[in-house]
């Protein structure tokens, strides 16, 4: 069921990703996923310009004689399907590549807007974090590859694979979309990935209008190298406003010592308020 307000919040939060990324707090933080990002694009964008003439002809290869009549629609397909593979990789590699880094991005938006800190922790810390990081990256890699391999199977059939299954391939790339990037702060709380995933479903809404811009800004040329912070920011505060409270009520995790926070935080529509001492701040 299409829920409007849920619509309206998953849009602020990706616009509340775009300004905090500006933070001066965070802009360092920032830096690191961007550049990862144009030097993968670089080297993807060689791979394909110099590999994509070699793939055409080995997909054209299997087309039999008889459906000769249809190369041009066939070489317009195999286009896509090249393309498709591109931005799948793309958006994988940058995942495994990029996960500490966003990691890290998502616990300083915490802190930041909510003026408290995960457990103290050290480089050692956060080195020994990276495999358990990478084990998120095959998670999401496994329960999504499946389900993408099956679409593409489906689009080979007629009618429906034209009309109804790129439908449907864009809306569980925007469910993808935002549980790849809610993951972050799910995860700096070690909640586990079928939890993040039950509650992302509760507000199906939110997340699939959030997930949308963040796919349609992937396929925008520039743009797409600096919508990964974007998307941890929105993600995370997301998680902040909407998440947070409730998981940790539910647990009874309330000290700072631990991985958790304690729930102080005041929603303000689609702006983001943390409270300090007695004071609102409006971030």
């Amino acid at each position: 069921m299409i829920e409007p307000k849920e619509i309206k919040s998953g849009f602020d939060y990706f616009i509340t990703g775009w300004h905090l990324i500006t933070r001066p707090g965070l802009r360092r933080f920032v830096i690191m996923p961007i550049l990862l990002n144009i030097v993968l694009m670089i080297g993807l964008f060689w791979l394909f310009i110099s590999q994509i003439g070699s793939m055409i002809d080995s997909i054209m290869a299997f087309v039999p004689d008889w459906l000769s009549w249809l190369s041009s629609i066939l070489f317009i397909f195999s286009i896509g399907m090249i393309l498709l593979l591109f931005y799948f990789a793309f958006t994988t590699l940058s995942g495994f590549i990029a996960a500490p880094f966003n990691g890290l991005l998502a616990e300083k938006v915490e802190k930041m807007l909510t003026n408290e800190s995960l457990a103290e922790t050290g480089m050692a810390d956060f080195i020994k974090d990276i495999p358990r990081m990478l084990g998120r990256e095959w998670q999401k890699l496994i329960y999504s590859l499946p389900k993408f391999i099956g679409l593409f199977l489906l689009s080979f059939i007629p009618l429906v694979g034209q009309t109804v299954i790129p439908v449907l391939t864009f809306l569980f790339t925007a469910w993808m979309m935002s549980i790849q990037y809610c993951d972050y702060p799910f995860d700096n709380h070690k909640i586990s990935f079928h939890t993040m995933r039950f509650k992302l479903a509760e507000n199906r809404s939110q997340s699939l209008t959030f997930g949308t811009f963040i796919t349609l800004c992937t396929f925008a040329p520039l743009v797409n190298l600096v919508v990964i912070p974007v998307a941890v920011c929105g993600a995370t505060a997301m998680w902040v406003e909407t998440y947070r409270k409730d998981l940790y009520a539910a647990n009874g995790k309330t000290t700072s010592k631990s991985t958790a926070l304690s729930p102080d935080i005041v929603s303000g529509g689609s702006n983001i308020v943390s409270r300090k001492g007695n004071d609102i701040i409006s971030k």
